[in-house]
């Protein structure tokens, strides 16, 4: 750790204290009855501590410098690292040489956490298995990374879903307060807006949405702030007054703004900036499979552009873009 942190020219006083930070520390567990007696700690970093990421980042950053690969190639965050080829063999040949590299400095590449997937972009097949050192890594039609689910097919369904249940595990969390008739129906709004709200639309300004994506998280929504003013569909409550009694603008409208609020902010970087990278277009005279091409990203922004009725121009503008795609609740 040290030889990175002098690589990356940190002044010798803090590599000073942070050696004094890591030297003859020791530790106890504590348990229901006792706490255990102290032992010492000699390898790894600190549990818990503010500088411990930094540290870890830090370290990773400098050992894989020279097999990085340009985004989306090679992503790193943290100790997740997505590796991307086109080939299984050349996901063979990066995973051997990241497994070369980080065991040569100490580190481990987990066996059993590792997975992969293989988006079904091509009708060419290949027999040959990913493996790491002799172990062959399992195949995942989808997998969560970053807290977002993705699937090989480049859908959205299960990312949908895993944000409606983020959602109503918040909600559930927090019911006895949300159900409680004593507590202002406002109050609940605004933990509704600040808690659960939020949950359910991580990520959301990358989605490529449907209309059936769109009515499961609308249906959802409305399930939650019905039963915070403790009524149900048959009570025949118009959702226009559910949500003037909560104060909660309808999450439709607020997936909009937020897919062009991420809209405004890619405009605004330079072409060489790597969030362009990540944005996928339509391939010309490319022969196409069957049926409905997928949806993009582009085409979902051009039709919020076109519903909303405002052009792209002053997204260049940060505030004016704020004011023209601001959703004001109830």
């Amino acid at each position: 750790m040290w030889w990175a942190l002098e690589k990356h020219k940190v002044p010798a006083k803090y590599i000073t204290l942070i050696k004094d930070m890591y030297d003859n520390v020791v530790t106890s567990v504590r348990t229901s009855d006792v706490d255990t007696d102290d032992f010492p700690i000699k390898i790894g970093l600190h549990q818990g501590s503010a500088l411990s990421p930094y540290l870890f980042a830090l370290v990773m950053d400098e050992v894989t410098r020279d097999i990085q690969g340009d985004i989306p190639w090679c992503m790193l965050f943290a100790d997740d690292v997505v590796l991307v080829d086109d080939s299984r063999t050349g996901v063979n040949r990066k995973l051997e040489l990241w497994r070369q590299t980080l065991e040569s400095k100490g580190f481990r590449l987990s066996r059993t956490k590792t997975e992969y997937m293989m988006c079904g972009f091509s009708t060419t097949r290949c027999e040959e298995e990913v493996s790491i050192d002799g172990r062959v890594v399992p195949r995942k039609d989808t997998f969560r990374y970053l807290g977002s689910m993705l699937q090989e097919d480049g859908g959205i369904d299960e990312d949908v879903n895993h944000r409606i249940k983020a959602g109503w595990m918040k909600w559930r969390q927090a019911s006895d307060i949300l159900c409680d008739k004593r507590v202002p129906q406002k109050l609940k709004g605004k933990f509704y807006r600040t808690a659960v709200r939020p949950a359910m639309l991580y990520g959301a300004e990358c989605w490529p949405t449907k209309r059936r994506h769109v009515q499961q998280l609308g249906v959802a929504e409305m399930h939650m702030l019905r039963w915070m003013c403790g009524h149900t569909r048959k009570d025949r409550v118009r959702n226009d007054d559910i949500r003037d009694r909560v104060g909660v603008a309808p999450i439709e409208e607020k997936l909009v703004q937020h897919r062009l609020r991420w809209f405004g902010h890619i405009q605004r970087r330079p072409p060489e900036a790597l969030v362009h990278s990540g944005r996928l277009k339509r391939a010309e005279n490319v022969k196409r499979g069957r049926g409905r091409p997928n949806l993009t990203w582009e085409e979902s922004v051009k039709r919020d552009l076109k519903d909303w009725s405002i052009t792209k121009e002053p997204a260049m503008d940060r505030g004016a873009w704020k004011l023209a795609i601001h959703v004001p609740e109830p």
